[in-house]
């Protein structure tokens, strides 16, 4: 009787404003560590880089050992949150990463951080798709869970803004194991405030196709290995990393074409809006994940920054973040997502082509400040809408995995940026700095084509 009353009494204090609020705040800082851990690293490069005596190759390892991970499992991330509970996923998740990030401090040389960082990917991939759904439990009603939505996202949005600052603080006054410990009490007061049990989600009996996706996962991470291999100019691993990813490939479509449950919405992707809309959506990630990736070395290597000086000079790049989407949303409400869309593209592309500019003229800060703001205001445009433009062109009763679908193609095009930039550093950053701009293009053609495509259908 008395764990019933228990129960009960917890019950009543999640229907109190102040039991959801809690349940709410603790599950937004549990996105704020996911992306906070996404920036915060960008200024440790070099210091990274030094400390465990790597190359370039290992450095993008480092980097990208976590979004490849994040971005594989989240094409799963969505059914097993239903099937095992979102709310015991997430809690399974914030706690992985709060241990995963612990062991990170203290990592004793490259590949044991490598793998660190992917076990940290796989804990965020648990942790993001389940914190929506709990958003959903505790907000039943669409006006209360649109208005929780926007605070989960001002709240996970300020980790864009803070991480290189963050990151150059904690790194310039201990160097950068200390950028890990940071996401430990962050990890103990989300469990703090969502481990009492107020939040209880359904559960049902979707299935998932285990060997399919890991057969994913070890497609992506095949395909950035050749990439960082070619950029190292190590034909030898190339060879052996391509011969692996066809047959990883051959793999995964097999396993595909015979799953009862596949990784892959074969439906969303025949619509040609979606598929131009998640290019846009990995263009967006492929820029900023491969910016935030070559501008460090830049600033601090050639430019002499300190790590403090590096996270600042990022401000007109990340304040954007948090001071633009709801701007963003007021326009998308008023004329709709596409324009917003193709206008965050072409910023994107003048930024890329902006920053190539003052590398290449060896110009000073101002015109570093321009393209970063540029491409910072890109991004905080683009991204809002395309979550409206996706949703919108997804088939009925798909919006669920159209949002996963388009989390997990940003987490790959950030992958690929970190990869296929960094590669290119080799020929110079201005040169870097161009692919990005290029990408972009490449993505506001395909996605201006749509509607033209549309109306000749």
């Amino acid at each position: 009787m008395t764990l019933l009353r228990s129960s009960a009494a917890t019950r009543a204090s999640l229907r109190s404003p102040r039991g959801r609020s809690r349940a709410l705040t603790g599950i937004s800082l549990g996105y704020f560590m996911v992306l906070l851990d996404m920036t915060v690293l960008s200024v440790a490069e070099p210091d990274l880089a030094s400390s465990l005596d790597t190359s370039m190759a290992g450095l993008q390892w480092a980097i990208v050992g976590y979004p490849v991970a994040f971005a594989a499992l989240l094409l799963s991330a969505g059914a097993a949150a239903d099937r095992f509970g979102a709310e015991r996923l997430f809690r399974a998740g914030i706690t992985a990463f709060t241990l995963a990030s612990l062991l990170s401090a203290f990592a004793p040389e490259l590949w044991t951080l490598v793998l660190l960082r992917a076990i940290s990917g796989v804990a965020a991939a648990a942790s993001v798709p389940a914190s929506m759904a709990m958003i959903a439990q505790l907000y039943p009603e669409p006006a209360a869970r649109a208005r929780a939505v926007s605070i989960w996202a001002a709240i996970s949005g300020a980790a864009v803004a803070a991480g290189p600052i963050a990151g150059g603080a904690l790194v310039g006054a201990a160097g950068w194991r200390s950028i890990f410990l940071v996401n430990v009490p962050i990890g103990l007061v989300v469990l703090a405030l969502t481990l009492t049990g107020a939040v209880t989600c359904p559960r049902s009996d979707r299935r998932i196709d285990w060997p399919a996706q890991l057969a994913a996962a070890a497609v992506l991470a095949l395909v950035t290995d050749t990439l960082i291999a070619a950029g190292s100019r190590a034909w030898g691993h190339v060879a052996w990393s391509s011969v692996g990813l066809g047959v990883s490939v051959l793999v995964f479509r097999h396993l595909e074409r015979h799953s009862p449950a596949p990784v892959l919405n074969r439906a969303l992707l025949r619509s040609g809006p979606v598929r131009a809309g998640l290019l846009a959506a990995a263009a967006v990630n492929f820029a900023l994940a491969g910016g935030l990736f070559v501008l460090p070395l830049l600033l601090q290597q050639e430019r002499h920054l300190d790590p403090l000086q590096t996270g600042l000079a990022f401000l007109p790049l990340t304040v954007p973040f948090s001071v633009n989407p709801p701007f963003t949303g007021k326009i998308v409400a008023r004329v709709g997502p596409r324009r917003p869309i193709l206008a965050g593209l072409a910023l994107l592309v003048a930024g890329g082509a902006v920053l190539a500019g003052a590398v290449f003229a060896d110009g000073g800060y101002p015109w570093l400040a321009v393209g970063l703001l540029m491409t910072g205001f890109g991004v905080s445009y683009a991204l809002p809408a395309l979550v409206t433009a996706l949703v919108g062109a997804a088939p009925p009763g798909a919006a669920g995995a159209v949002g996963g679908l388009l989390n997990a193609v940003r987490q790959i095009g950030a992958t690929l940026g970190v990869a296929i930039m960094g590669a290119a550093v080799a020929a110079g950053t201005g040169s870097a700095l161009l692919i990005s701009a290029a990408v972009c293009a490449i993505a506001w053609i395909g996605f201006a084509r749509t509607r033209r495509d549309e109306t000749a259908g």
